[in-house]
């Protein structure tokens, strides 16, 4: 777990432009402060760009924000193939001469870099690689199923369809509820955002149950609702591996789908994504005979329609499934925390 910091977040050039999605997520729901980002092609705020933090200025780099007083750079940009880009090298040099820690989902492990781990050493910083899993991690062995705390996993019908919003917007629905909810982070964001978690993507696929496993027995109990976040697609061809892994490792109570309903196809693919009644079916099979989980709620990624159109998709969903409907970031996630709680109730 990495301590509270005071975070500069890094996205040169590419803030709110598609690729900055850990810094958007980190900036939506971290627990940490956020002091100012990084990117010389943006003036004033962040809420100038993506309409939330106004209290979050951007500077054109590094050394123009040290005095708002950051203790640790966020690489908060995904690049392509999730390898450190060349003209990053210098920057972060500099802030970890500047006293920095560095905060990293990259696939590429800095910490392992010489450079890096040299200026690490002298100037005593730390170099966080969050996509790095753990050592020893065991084979999973169902003992989820022996907690007796309630367990909801997020799904998608595709990948990147808001797994890790729909479980935020949840646990503070949940909260809002008397709940006392955990929300279980399983990607790199998700980590930069809760200060735990394991990137189960980078786990070895007879050790990814066992890491979502090891995760929800650490840290679930003494929280009677735990929200795991999901990864990837059982539709995915190329990353339903990984789905499956984490959904026999979470061994979930209840489940909530989520969809974005202007997608047609699997990404990166021509496979054309199921009605949504096969896709909750697929999901409540595989979590068989083990437990017999039900997807209770819906969560719509509507992020390019309007609230008319939103709102139309919504009832449309619910006609079609009979399960609460929503889009947690326009309307929040009150409805589906209520299907919860609900479920809690019938078992």
């Amino acid at each position: 777990m990495f301590q509270e910091k005071r975070l500069l977040i890094y996205a040169p050039d590419e803030f709110g432009r598609g690729h900055s999605k850990t810094a958007e997520g980190v900036l939506r729901y971290g627990r940490n402060p956020v002091v100012g980002i990084v990117d010389a092609s943006r003036t004033g705020t962040c809420a100038d760009v993506i309409g939330i933090r106004a209290d979050v200025p951007f500077y054109p780099d590094i050394a123009s924000a040290l005095a708002a007083g950051p203790e640790a750079l966020l690489l908060g940009v995904a690049p392509r193939g999730g390898r450190l880009p060349a003209s990053w090298r210098n920057d972060i040099a500099f802030a970890l001469r500047s006293g920095l820690d560095i905060i990293s989902g990259l696939h590429e492990v800095l910490a392992a870099d010489p450079e890096f781990r040299a200026l690490a050493e002298e100037h005593g910083r730390q170099i966080w690689d969050v996509r790095e899993p753990p050592a020893d991690l065991p084979v999973g062995n169902a003992l989820v199923c022996g907690l007796s705390e309630q367990v909801v996993l997020t799904v998608g019908s595709d990948c990147a369809m808001g797994k890790m919003t729909a479980s935020l917007e949840i646990e503070k629905s949940a909260r809002k509820r008397g709940r006392n909810p955990i929300f279980i982070p399983t990607g790199q964001t998700g980590i930069m955002i809760a200060g735990f978690g394991i990137s189960i993507d980078r786990v070895i696929g007879d050790f990814m149950a066992g890491a979502t496993e090891k995760l929800i027995l650490e840290h679930g109990p003494g929280h009677d609702l735990i929200l795991v976040e999901g990864q990837g697609s059982l539709l995915h061809p190329g990353y339903s591996g990984v789905t499956l892994g984490l959904l026999h490792g979470a061994m979930p109570t209840e489940m909530i789908l989520c969809h974005e309903p202007s997608r047609k196809f699997i990404r990166d693919s021509t496979l054309p994504i199921p009605p949504l009644p096969e896709v909750i079916a697929l999901y409540e099979a595989m979590t068989l005979p083990l437990r017999k989980a039900k997807v209770v709620g819906i969560a719509l990624n509507c992020f390019d329609l309007d609230e008319e159109e939103t709102r139309r998709q919504i009832e449309k969903t619910q006609e079609l499934t009979g399960l609460p409907t929503t889009d947690v970031v326009k309307f929040g996630a009150d409805c589906l925390a209520e299907a919860i709680d609900k479920a809690r109730e019938r078992r």
